[in-house]
């Protein structure tokens, strides 16, 4: 099937170099090989490929080539420099196309070498959203069975999708994460993960998981870091402007896979409303620069709100996320009053949306198939 963003990155190929991330697995490289089909001599170049890495290091590809493809690059030592001086001498008519499985902003803090050369796209699971906008059948319970990863949604049946996922976990937890950083306990990074998979959308306490594997809390964030890294799992942090006070600190963890979810239909549903709200943030601000954000709000006494769209550092829309729970939160309906903001509860199971208390209920598939991307 056709990937959302091929468009705009053609476009901005013809400008910059662009730089495709995502998590392992969610289409990059078969996004960045359809891409080369607008090409007529396209070359594409893996990094963890002893013949690719050798033709990399010498800048050996063709002359006549119109489009590179590096893959996995950012494994590459001191990558941007070599990137930055391929860009500043390469013919007009080379076009460079950069993926990899990491996030950008790891390597951030080397310099900034790339500056103004680049556009950023992050290639997320499929979505509602994406799915609308290219004319593919609407399926959210697919979506929070199988997770957005094209491999398992578009698979003949659950048995291959579950075979699917079970090689991906081992990939991830055998090799990916000793790309980033030094793992000496590695049971301890396997059961942070598997009590990760068990607490999505609760506040998540450093201390608290510190004890359940018997290592320090700063282990504990260096291993949630190795998964943010891999995006394997995301953060949503509480927002905090005019309301810091009275704001607990703790993030909420969240797969972009969910089908990694463990726990009740409610966890995953709330996942699925998180990724898809992510991805709609990141569309904002990859393809139209704008400041968008996605947090959520929680006092000291318990109130809480599970999303906050945040645009320019102020909330555009509080958002709740419900099964099937048509009446709105007493939370939801108390941060309305207090702040006003737009205020929108999306539910799975909806005959009809309607108002209710300043609140919108709104039918979740319909919503999430309207977001940006």
């Amino acid at each position: 099937m056709q990937r959302l963003q091929k468009q705009i990155i053609l476009k901005d190929l013809e400008k910059k170099i662009v730089l495709l991330v995502g998590p392992r697995q969610c289409g990059k490289t078969w996004l960045a090989k359809d891409i080369a089909k607008e090409f007529s001599n396209s070359v594409y170049l893996n990094y963890d490929q002893p013949l690719d890495k050798k033709i990399i290091q010498d800048q050996a590809w063709l002359e006549s080539t119109d489009l590179l493809i590096l893959d996995e690059l950012h494994k590459m030592k001191d990558w941007k420099n070599y990137l930055k001086g391929v860009y500043d001498t390469k013919p007009d008519s080379l076009r460079i196309l950069v993926t990899g499985s990491a996030r950008l902003d790891v390597y951030d803090l080397l310099g900034d070498s790339l500056a103004g050369r680049y556009f950023r796209h992050r290639l997320l699971p499929l979505s509602l959203a994406e799915l609308e906008q290219v004319s593919e059948p609407l399926d959210m319970n697919k979506l929070l069975e199988r997770g957005g990863f094209p491999e398992p949604y578009l698979a003949e049946n659950s048995i291959e999708a579950d075979r699917w996922r079970l090689h991906y976990i081992n990939s991830l937890l055998s090799t990916d994460v000793f790309e980033i950083d030094t793992i000496h306990n590695i049971k301890g990074m396997h059961l942070v993960f598997n009590l990760l998979r068990s607490r999505v959308g609760s506040p998540l306490s450093y201390q608290s998981l510190a004890e359940d594997v018997a290592v320090s809390p700063t282990t504990i964030k260096k291993y949630i870091q190795i998964l943010e890294s891999l995006f394997i799992i995301f953060t949503v942090h509480p927002y905090s402007n005019n309301i810091a006070r009275s704001l607990l600190k703790e993030p909420k963890i969240y797969f972009f896979d969910t089908g990694l979810v463990q726990g009740d239909d409610g966890a995953k549903f709330e996942n699925l409303v998180a990724v898809s709200l992510l991805k709609h943030v990141y569309g904002k601000i990859d393809m139209e620069a704008e400041k968008y954000a996605l947090h959520y709000l929680r006092t000291k006494d318990g109130q809480e709100v599970d999303f906050a769209l945040v645009y320019q550092d102020t909330i555009e829309t509080m958002i709740e996320a419900k099964l099937s729970e048509s009446t709105p939160t007493k939370s939801l309906i108390k941060f309305y009053e207090k702040y006003n903001h737009p205020a929108v509860q999306l539910v799975k199971s909806l005959r009809n949306d309607y108002q209710q208390q300043g609140v919108h209920i709104l039918k979740a598939e319909k919503f999430l198939a309207h977001l940006f991307l």
